[in-house]
């Protein structure tokens, strides 16, 4: 399966120069590798990242699920990745402390004409062990038309 990692970085570069909150809250964030509908990545705990019990803040997690799954919906081959629908968040354990490691591992499981459904598994570094996961439906309709967007060369 063909590398959709410089598409994907290019769409998250796209992210960090025209939004307000990815630049803001996680402009460290690391895309280690990428095919047509994975995404794997990782963070960094930053202060600015938790909440103050000291560790990984929910609303963290909750964006990096929106984040995460719109570049799994972007490793299909979408640049404009649609608007949410529907998030959801289930927290297993705590995710960390400042300068702890984590990694995300997101997967577009359907890219339809409307609609796109993805999932999000959050991840400890030291034993790789499950924290958090989430899911995030995505309207891409509007987003499909696009001409930045290269669909056949990304296909699952």
């Amino acid at each position: 399966m063909a590398s959709a990692l410089p598409f994907v970085k290019m769409v998250w570069s796209s992210f960090l120069a025209t939004s307000g909150l990815e630049p803001t809250l996680i402009p460290r964030l690391k895309l280690l590798h990428a095919v047509p509908g994975y995404v794997k990545m990782e963070l960094t705990i930053e202060k600015s990242h938790t909440n103050r019990l000291e560790i990984l803040h929910g609303g963290t997690v909750a964006s990096l699920v929106d984040l995460a799954g719109s570049l799994a919906v972007s490793s299909r081959g979408m640049f404009s990745t649609g608007v949410s629908t529907d998030l959801n968040v289930t927290y297993i354990s705590s995710g960390g402390k400042v300068g702890d490691k984590i990694f995300i591992e997101s997967k577009c499981h359907k890219l339809g004409r409307s609609l796109a459904f993805t999932s999000v598994e959050f991840f400890k570094s030291h034993k790789y062990e499950l924290f958090a996961r989430g899911t995030h439906t995505k309207y891409i309709a509007a987003a499909m038309k696009d001409e930045n967007n290269r669909l056949d060369e990304y296909k699952a």
